[in-house]
């Protein structure tokens, strides 16, 4: 699945059995404001066994983890 965002070049992809990849300008912040993290690629996690959530640390492989 993917989704465009034309306004910025977001683009957001939801990679089969494992991340979120975010490619383009992103960056991710706590409600608060405060930065967490930014870059032209993201991975955020889905599996909720990563050790970095909200980011994927590559967890998913070893759980086993398969989406719905």
């Amino acid at each position: 699945m993917q989704t465009n965002d034309n306004n910025n070049g977001l683009k957001i992809t939801v990679l089969k059995n494992g991340p979120i990849m975010m490619e383009g300008s992103c960056k991710v912040e706590k409600q608060s404001g405060e930065l967490i993290k930014e870059g032209d690629k993201l991975f955020l996690c889905r599996c909720s066994h990563s050790s970095n959530k909200p980011f994927c640390d590559g967890a998913h492989k070893k759980a086993g983890f398969i989406a719905d």
